[in-house]
């Protein structure tokens, strides 16, 4: 490649899961493949001092002391062109990692990552806040884009039919299953998990996703109420999202508040054995870009339950159950089939763990060389 290309790492460092996960795990993968061309970093509201060792010698930090906040306001609301290149130094490309194009200098080509737009099809799952600066922000950056990296052919779709995106704009790129997703067969290590978050012994429902309700949790748990299993738990991982005060409500309601577990934010070390122990995983979601949660749950080697809309199909295929996310009745009758049926659960074990051979992040790393090189010469 001719020169630099910066990367935006910003939501690596600040979101523990979804595009912070998807971010790391792609340029950890990348770093392994490049040892040669020069990558920077790009991150906002950090000082240099509190980073960690970049992941290659040829990756180096990049740091605006302005917040992703107020870069925001500048770069999208206000649309200042104050260019990224102010804190990176000259590049030959900028890759934005999470929807949103920064300003940059004249000749300096730009790849766009755009993982879902879930914001205009469930936009009842947005504040109003956030809906309203995406849709300003997004359709201007993907027109703005030399070109765009899709989490889906879903999602490709869902660009070209919204915001009537050229299909030649838009490329595919999956995203990949960590090698340390695999089944835990160790009592003791699936015990002391059980211990750290307080779990028990009962047989728990596991899912994995921010607590906002575009996850559907609150269908997961009437589905759950409605199952002639008093002991069954849902255990949930993921941070404090918005608009869930309806969630927590519902589940008063149910008299479930003993049964659903809220676990926050859980470090990945600790997701393989939460994903192993559980006798069921489900993903019923209104809407995803991509959906990697199922993925790791089949490679730990338990059956899921997922939403048969956006995404979602095309990452699972035939190794899932797919229900309506509208439909509790839906919802119900599949959870009760993967927990009584033991040749289905076999089945869907044996489908899934083949399945995620063919997610890795290092073919998603080698893709995104591909689209560098094509796009930075």
């Amino acid at each position: 490649m001719s020169g630099p290309i910066a990367i935006e790492y910003t939501a690596a460092l600040l979101q523990g899961g979804g595009i912070g996960r998807y971010t790391r795990e792609l340029i950890k993968a990348l770093a392994q493949q490049d040892r040669e061309n020069p990558y920077r970093l790009f991150v906002a509201g950090r000082r240099m001092e509190t980073l960690p060792d970049p992941p290659a010698p040829n990756f180096t930090w990049k740091v605006s002391p302005l917040s992703q906040e107020w870069l925001a306001r500048l770069w999208h609301r206000a649309r200042l062109p104050i260019p990224i290149e102010r804190w990176t130094g000259p590049i030959v490309l900028l890759h934005a990692t999470d929807f949103t194009l920064p300003p940059t200098r004249k000749g300096v080509r730009t790849l766009l990552t755009v993982h879902d737009l879930s914001f205009v099809l469930a936009p009842e799952t947005a504040t109003p806040r956030l809906r309203a600066y995406l849709n300003r922000a997004v359709p201007f950056s993907v027109a703005r884009a030399d070109h765009i990296l899709a989490d889906s052919e879903a999602t490709r779709q869902d660009l070209m039919t919204l915001y009537h995106t050229p299909p030649e704009k838009i490329s595919v790129l999956y995203s990949g299953v960590d090698a340390c997703f695999r089944p835990v067969k160790d009592e003791e290590t699936l015990n002391a998990v059980r211990r750290r978050y307080g779990i028990g012994d009962a047989p728990y429902i596991f899912s994995v996703g921010t607590v906002q309700p575009r996850k559907n949790y609150a269908r997961l748990a009437e589905a759950v109420s409605r199952l002639d299993f008093p002991e069954l738990k849902i255990v949930i991982a993921g941070g404090k999202g918005w608009l869930d005060d309806s969630l927590y409500a519902q589940i008063e309601k149910l008299g479930l508040q003993k049964r659903v577990l809220f676990l926050g934010f859980v470090p990945d070390e600790d997701l393989p054995a939460l994903y192993s122990g559980a006798r069921a995983f489900a993903f019923p979601s209104l809407y995803e870009g991509f959906g990697l949660p199922p993925l790791e749950a089949m490679a730990c080697g338990v059956p899921v339950v997922t939403s048969n809309t956006s995404s979602l199909p095309e990452v699972v295929a035939d190794a899932a159950l797919l229900v309506d996310p509208y439909s509790v009745d839906e919802l119900t009758m599949a959870l009760r089939r993967v927990l009584e049926d033991d040749d289905l659960r076999s089945a869907l074990i044996k489908r899934g763990l083949a399945r995620t051979k063919r997610f890795t992040w290092e073919r998603a790393a080698s893709g995104l060389r591909r689209h560098y090189e094509t796009l930075a010469g």
